[in-house]
Parts: C-alpha cells; structure tokens; sequence
C-alpha cells in the first residue's frame, strides 16, 4: 500500500472513532435520577421509624430509577450550603461495606446496612416552607436534590 492509502486508513479510522465516542455515550457515567414527594402520615404498630414524632411536616419520600447499595447520604438546608464552606447536615448516615440496595426510603427512617455518621445522633425535625438538598453516593456516582417540605394536615 502507499502512503496515500495509509492516511486514508489512519484517517477513517480516527473518524470512526470520534464518531462512536460521540454517539455511543460509551464513556459517559450513569445518571441518578432522584424523585421526592410528600405523602401522608402512616400510623402503625409495627412501623420502624426513627423519624421525630412531633413533626410539623408532612413525611417525604425520596426514590430513585433504579435500586441503590448508597454509602452516604445527607440532608443539608440549602441556606447554610450557600454561606458555609462546611456545612452541617440534619441527618447524616454512612455505610462501611454493606449497605443494602433500596429504591426509596422516607426522611429519618432507618435504611439497612447504614448508620449515623455520628454514633447516636437521630435526624432533626424538618421545618415547613425551608430548602433542604439530599445528597446521596453510592457506588455507581453522586447525586442530589433540592425539596421543600410541606405542613403536616391533621
């Protein structure tokens, strides 16, 4: 072959390439897609909750598209977010190895294979009308999302 066929090769093949990079997502990592909604309180004997009882919020449930083994996660108000350079979650869990992989959970609730970050400490009571933001990992990438609690109805 000539030179002129080498280029020709080398070029169609450097197109190519470009070509599945762009197209295929190959290298792309997976998007988390967190969904959040507030839904009415369930009372019941055998409920396993570590939630706050006096809650002047309605409980939020938090899912996920698809099943998550998380190793931390956190709830922070947005509001010390923006004048903290660290700042201090309401409720923070962590998992050393096995955690166990959930689809969703409610806000305080004790989640498998997950313990405080801080040995003891329970979540705190949401506040109506505040910006809070989750932030999850997990093995697969990070996520987040900004939700506002709603005012617990009797």
């Amino acid at each position: 072959m000539t030179r002129k066929n080498w280029t020709l090769v080398a070029l169609a093949v450097v197109l190519g390439g470009i070509s599945l990079y762009l197209n295929k997502d190959w290298f792309a990592e997976d998007v988390i897609q967190i969904h959040h909604r507030s839904r009415p309180g369930q009372g019941g004997v055998f409920r396993r909750n570590r939630r706050p009882a006096a809650s002047a919020t309605a409980p939020i449930f938090f899912a996920f598209d698809r099943k998550l083994k998380l190793t931390s996660l956190k709830v922070i108000p947005v509001s010390d977010i923006e004048t903290n350079k660290y700042p201090h979650p309401i409720w923070h869990l962590v998992s050393d190895s096995n955690s166990v992989p959930v689809v969703g959970f409610t806000y305080g609730d004790y989640i498998r294979g997950m313990r405080p970050a801080v040995k003891g400490a329970t979540p705190d009571s949401l506040e109506p009308g505040v910006k809070y933001r989750l932030l999850i990992e997990s093995r697969s990438g990070k996520a987040e999302e900004d939700f506002v609690p709603v005012p617990q109805t009797q």
